[in-house]
C-alpha cells in the first residue's frame, strides 16, 4: 500500500510539474502576445504619425508653390504693363511722325495745312492714332485682368492645398486608433 501512495504521489507531483510547466508556457505566450501588440501598436502609431506629417507637409508645399506661382504672376503683370505702355508710346511715335510726313508732303505740294483737305487728312490720322491706342490700352488691360485672374486662382489653390492637407492629416490623426473614440460614438 505504501507503494501505491508513493506511485500515486509521484503521479500527482508529476501532473503538478506539468501543470506549472504548461502555466508557465502560458505566461510566456502571454507575454509574447503582449510585447506583440505592444510592438504593433507602436509601429501603428509610427505610421499614424508619418500619415499626419506627410498630409500637413503636402498641404504646406502646396500653399508655398502656389504662393510662388501667384507672385511670379504678379511680377508678369508688372512686366506686361510696362511692355504694353511702351508698345502704346512707340506707336504713339511711329504714328505722329507719320502724320508730320504726311503734313510735309502736303506742304511740298504746294497745299495750305489748313485746308479742307489737310484738315480731312489730320482729323483722320488723330482718329485712327486714337483709335490704335486704345487698342494698345484694351488689350494691355485685358491681359492684366487675366494675369489677375490667374493670381487669384493660384492663390486660391494655394488654400485649398493647405486645408486639404490640414483635413487628410485629421482624418489620419481620427481613424488611426478609432478605439480611442469609441466613447465619442456610443
Amino acid at each position: 500500500m505504501c507503494e501505491l501512495v508513493t506511485g500515486l504521489t509521484a503521479l500527482l507531483a508529476g501532473t503538478g510539474a506539468t501543470t506549472a510547466a504548461g502555466a508557465g508556457a502560458a505566461a510566456a505566450t502571454t507575454a509574447a502576445a503582449g510585447a506583440a501588440s505592444g510592438a504593433l501598436a507602436t509601429l501603428q502609431t509610427i505610421g499614424t504619425t508619418l500619415a499626419i506629417g506627410g498630409s500637413v507637409l503636402q498641404g504646406v508645399s502646396a500653399y508655398q508653390t502656389s504662393k510662388a506661382n501667384a507672385a511670379l504672376i504678379e511680377q508678369q503683370a508688372g512686366t506686361e504693363k510696362q511692355v504694353f505702355a511702351i508698345q502704346e508710346a512707340r506707336e504713339r511715335q511711329e504714328f505722329l511722325a507719320g502724320i508730320a510726313q504726311q503734313r510735309s508732303e502736303i506742304a511740298a505740294r504746294g497745299l495750305s495745312l489748313d485746308s479742307a483737305t489737310a484738315v480731312y487728312l489730320g482729323q483722320s490720322a488723330a482718329q485712327e492714332l486714337a483709335f490704335n491706342s486704345q487698342s494698345v490700352r484694351s488689350t494691355g488691360q485685358s491681359r492684366q485682368t487675366e494675369l489677375s485672374a490667374s493670381q487669384a486662382n493660384a492663390q486660391a489653390r494655394g488654400r485649398l492645398g493647405l486645408l486639404r492637407g490640414s483635413l487628410s492629416a485629421a482624418g489620419s490623426f481620427l481613424s488611426s486608433r478609432e478605439d480611442q473614440w469609441k466613447e465619442l460614438l456610443a
